[in-house]
């Protein structure tokens, strides 16, 4: 009698649920009409973060924070996709990194499109196929994406989220005897992060043959009886592969960045960062000279890397705080010639 008593409890609650959600969406609609009315654009990143900060504080419940997140993104995604059901491209195929990336920021129930280079994904964006993209921007193993600064080089489109999650590799197979394996597919750089596993198993001398992304490897690997694949274990599931070893990259804090990109600008939020391009002229000191800049006017520098674009040497550069800020877009300004400002987001979580 008591649990037909909870399970009518439980119903009851569903319904009172049902309810508010249904009004909710159409105070979201409402909210869209205006944003439509006046162009600004439906998603904004510092507005979610805020509600699931202040969710978080007042939470004295059983829902731990992660299943908070998990609960109120979903919402978050289903709201936007009745508004307008806008695609989010990203550095495929399915069950990649990206994907599961992209996933975490815009929920399951978002239309998404998979594009093979990460330049293609600028480019669906910049074209209006897609309304976001996301990319990989650093690993912590294998540090920043060339190809990722190049594209923020070469399109106009700007940084409107960071996402940052944990790098999982699994070892699987359909063969339980690790002898009869003849061949391991997966991405090239995670190889290199699983060394040690490959060695420790006398798998190190097996051939290894890298593809583009792990999700292929594991899709190679569950149509032949004797290879495996270093893969993530959704991509496995993803291909009904066997999952033999799990969690065998050397680095268990291994994280990868990312960035989703569009063609607006975001509002501040009050814990932003934001990242910029500079070109600085080819004499000695002018770095020295652009960063001191921000040591005046005490603006924290979280990143500083060179890179080779188009034979120029070019600077990524991120710091805290956003680009409207006063003291920060006196900086801009200052050297408006030399740099380009990729955008302003609402800061995730401290580098990887």
């Amino acid at each position: 009698m008591e649990l037909e008593a909870l399970r009518k409890r439980i119903d009851e609650i569903d319904d009172r649920l049902l309810a508010l959600f249904n009004e909710r969406m159409e105070l979201v609609h409402r909210v869209g009409e205006l944003k439509n009315a006046s162009g600004a654009p439906i998603y904004r990143p510092e507005r979610e973060r805020a509600i699931l900060e202040r969710l978080k504080r007042q939470n004295d419940g059983r829902l731990t924070d992660a299943a908070i997140e998990a609960l109120f993104l979903e919402l978050f995604a289903v709201s936007r996709n009745l508004e307008r059901a806008e695609a989010i491209a990203y550095l495929g195929p399915e069950a990649s990194f990206t994907h599961q990336a992209a996933e975490s920021k815009f929920g399951a129930t978002s239309r998404y499109l998979p594009v093979h280079t990460i330049k293609g994904v600028f480019r669906e964006v910049k074209r209006g196929a897609a309304k976001f993209g996301v990319v990989p921007i650093e690993n912590s193993s294998n540090g920043i994406v060339t190809d990722t600064i190049n594209s923020l080089d070469a399109y106009d489109l700007k940084i409107v989220a960071e996402v940052i999650i944990d790098v999982h590799l699994c070892f699987a197979s359909l063969t339980e005897d690790i002898k009869r394996i003849n061949r391991i597919y997966s991405k090239d750089i995670a190889f290199g992060q699983c060394s040690a596993f490959l060695s420790d198993l006398g798998l190190d001398e097996v051939e290894q043959i890298p593809v583009e992304s792990t999700a292929k490897a594991a899709k190679l690997a569950s149509e032949e009886s004797d290879a495996a694949a270093i893969c993530p274990a959704v991509a496995a599931k993803l291909y009904n592969l066997p999952i033999l070893f799990d969690n065998i990259e050397d680095d268990e804090n291994n994280r990868t960045r990312f960035f989703v990109i569009s063609d607006f600008e975001n509002a501040p939020s009050g814990n932003d960062k934001s990242s910029i391009l500079a070109r600085l002229p080819n004499k000695p000191g002018a770095l020295v000279s652009f960063l001191n800049d921000f040591e005046e006017a005490k603006i924290n520098l979280t990143k500083i890397k060179s890179h080779i674009v188009g034979g120029d040497s070019i600077f990524f550069i991120e710091f805290d705080g956003h680009q409207e800020e006063p003291k920060i877009a006196e900086i801009l300004q200052k050297h408006q010639e030399n740099i380009k400002i990729l955008g302003s987001y609402v800061k995730e979580a401290e580098d990887v």
